[in-house]
């Protein structure tokens, strides 16, 4: 496993520092081992948040550079929809100007790194997103029986974007902003 960024936030090989919380090797490995990557990398990247593109995106120092992050196994509504200001906004909120983790679980087409974020108090921050109802579980790429749960708990109790009668997806969304984007074109024909 390879761990990239400074790791003294994270206790490893930290001593006598009150004002930080530790996570063991023990409670690290645990968290690694059930974050929900489909095909794991064994890439982690340990860093401070500088930045949130929306709520399923993130903007990771390391090192002196700016990783650009997407949440594994989500998908939050996307800039014209509702509930897009009010994730990103919980997304600022648990994570920035923080130390995460990240474990790399893939590389998307658009070249960010797919991840699993763990925040300083050891919640998954793909999770939060999902039980707070301001994500989707993106069950095309990810069969995590939590983040199914998550969301239907969320559903059921109607928070965040399940208020909305009939929310949709980010995908369709999408989908739907691409159909009409190339019929657009045509009718210029």
């Amino acid at each position: 496993m390879r761990v990239k960024g400074k790791h003294g936030a994270w206790g490893i090989g930290e001593r006598g520092n009150p004002f930080r919380r530790h996570i063991s090797l023990i409670t690290l490995a645990a968290l690694l081992c059930s974050s929900g990557c489909e095909t794991p990398r064994e890439e982690i990247l340990v860093g401070r948040v500088v930045g949130i593109r929306d709520g399923d995106t993130i903007e990771l120092l390391v090192d002196g550079k700016t990783e650009r992050i997407r949440l594994a196994g989500i998908d939050c509504p996307e800039k014209a929809q509702p509930y897009s200001v009010q994730a990103k906004a919980f997304t600022a909120s648990l994570c920035f100007d923080s130390t995460v983790l990240a474990r790399v679980c893939d590389t998307d087409h658009y070249g960010r790194r797919v991840c699993i974020v763990t925040l300083g108090d050891g919640r998954i921050l793909n999770r939060e997103l999902v039980s707070a109802g301001y994500a989707w579980h993106y069950r095309q790429y990810s069969s995590d029986p939590l983040l199914d749960r998550l969301e239907q708990q969320a559903r059921a109790e109607r928070r965040g974007l399940w208020s909305e009668p009939n929310p949709i997806p980010p995908w369709e969304f999408r989908k739907r902003a691409r159909t009409d984007s190339t019929a657009h074109v045509r009718s210029f024909h």
